[in-house]
């Protein structure tokens, strides 16, 4: 490319998280970049919009601005209020912790580069996945992304396509192209009482071992790899798409009675 690539960034865990620092560090002299990211942590916010209460921007620093708002809200308040035409590419993290399985769904990493993908921008998550809580390197999954953004930038996304990409604490070397995985965690729930009498539940999950699909994103990180998984923004179930359709006279008929 004659010119460095404009690439937006933007995270669930905050504008100052050690994950997207350590993204701008690694980008910086490759890229032109703005940085656009909620001031606080707002994580499991997946794809939510701020509606009912005005969304606060303060300028940080050159070419970064923290959004008192969601992910998505960063996304949207970056492409209508500060860039002044599309970025080559969205990244949203460095997250810290994985987002496989059913945590796709509650992901304010995915939901970011899902608003980047809806406004037809390339847009990539990345996340790393960690056993232990102390001392996460964020470095290699950076790296990593100096190594993903050419290609993506060259080779294309097809329309309405993301890229969530999971990078394990230890990486082995290896990257492999996986679906995601089927539900991955246990929900469970500690119940408690205010001192007032009312009951409240903490919420949290364990991760379920067994059973993992040899070609899913939770597997490809179980065994070291770093794990690329297509998403699709349009949910539409083409096959059942033509299997219901002969529903309509049925529905037709009933409701006219």
């Amino acid at each position: 490319m004659s010119s460095l690539p404009h690439i937006l960034i933007t995270n669930d865990d905050g504008i100052n998280a050690p994950g997207l620092r350590a993204l701008v560090d690694a980008l910086k002299k490759d890229a032109k970049l703005t940085v656009v990211a909620p001031l606080h942590e707002r994580s499991a916010s997946a794809q939510a919009l701020t509606l009912r209460q005005p969304i606060y921007m303060d300028q940080v620093a050159p070419n970064e601005y923290a959004i008192e708002g969601t992910p998505a809200d960063a996304v949207i308040i970056a492409f209508n209020a500060i860039l002044s035409e599309k970025p080559d590419l969205v990244i949203s993290g460095i997250n810290r912790g994985a987002n496989m399985g059913e945590n796709i769904y509650y992901s304010g990493t995915v939901g970011a580069a899902m608003e980047g993908a809806i406004n037809r921008v390339p847009s990539i998550a990345i996340s790393v996945s960690y056993r232990s809580s102390k001392d996460i390197d964020f470095k290699p999954a950076a790296e990593f992304a100096r190594v993903l953004i050419p290609v993506v930038l060259t080779e294309k996304l097809p329309p309405g396509i993301l890229l969530n990409v999971n990078v394990p604490q230890i990486w082995q070397g290896s990257v492999r192209f996986t679906k995601q995985s089927s539900k991955i965690t246990r929900n469970l729930l500690q119940p408690g009482t205010d001192p007032r009498g009312r009951k409240y539940f903490w919420l949290h999950e364990q991760q379920i071992v067994d059973g993992i699909e040899p070609d899913t994103d939770m597997a490809a990180v179980r065994d070291g790899a770093i794990s690329i998984t297509p998403l699709e923004l349009d949910h539409t179930h083409l096959p059942s798409l033509k299997h219901l359709s002969h529903w309509t006279n049925l529905l037709e008929t009933v409701a006219k009675r």
